[in-house]
């Protein structure tokens, strides 16, 4: 996508929220990662997905600084999300924009490694999504599938990862390998159907049939 028809898109999709716009601004100006941010046009098709399955609750492993949290929450019409977050140097930052938020009673955030946050969870979800350490991605696909409730959804992020999936030159990076082996696995999983949407750097959707 160019810079210009991406600009054209957000222009004819409905705005940012105030707390979105100035959590994508903060996010740019105090973290080193700001790519890693959701961002404006994923976050409305976040929000559009989650306005269409009507998930109970969601689970997001990946909170970075929030955004594609805020944004489900934004879609949720009765329900709950629980976002984990690795990185505890983050949690301040995530937690005050959560709390300025009118949605913060329906968000949860867990500081830790999901291969521990999640079990103890002992909940199933409607809807997952996925966008923490590309390298175990198979590993969060099998941690939460039998979480997933039968009919639910799980929405992968970065599943194209800049074209490396197809053009990775000489040196198979273990980022690139992981979303290579997450890809494969998820296509020859007859449990799921699958899609995936080249939108920013490719986004899978995978339904787990009842």
């Amino acid at each position: 996508m160019t810079e210009q028809l991406e600009d054209y898109i957000l222009s004819h999709i409905d705005p940012e929220s105030d707390l979105l716009k100035r959590l994508n601004r903060d996010t740019h100006v105090y973290h080193l990662r700001p790519r890693m941010c959701s961002g404006h046009l994923q976050g409305k098709l976040l929000k559009m997905l989650v306005r269409m399955i009507k998930p109970q609750r969601i689970l997001e492993l990946g909170t970075f600084t929030g955004y594609s949290a805020l944004a489900m929450a934004e879609g949720l019409i009765d329900g709950e999300i629980h976002t984990v977050e690795i990185d505890d140097e983050l949690e301040d930052f995530i937690r005050r924009r959560f709390l300025s938020s009118p949605y913060a009673d329906r968000i949860h955030l867990h500081i830790g490694d999901a291969a521990t946050v999640v079990p103890a969870l002992d909940m199933t979800f409607d809807l997952v999504f996925v966008d923490a350490n590309k390298r175990h991605y198979v590993d969060y696909y099998n941690l939460v599938f039998d979480r997933v409730a039968p009919g639910g959804y799980i929405i992968a992020d970065n599943t194209l990862w800049d074209g490396k999936v197809v053009d990775y030159g000489k040196h198979l990076d273990a980022q690139t390998a992981g979303i290579l082996n997450f890809n494969d696995l998820v296509a020859a999983d007859t449990r799921v159907e699958k899609v995936i949407l080249p939108i920013r750097d490719g986004l899978t959707i995978i339904y787990k049939k009842p």
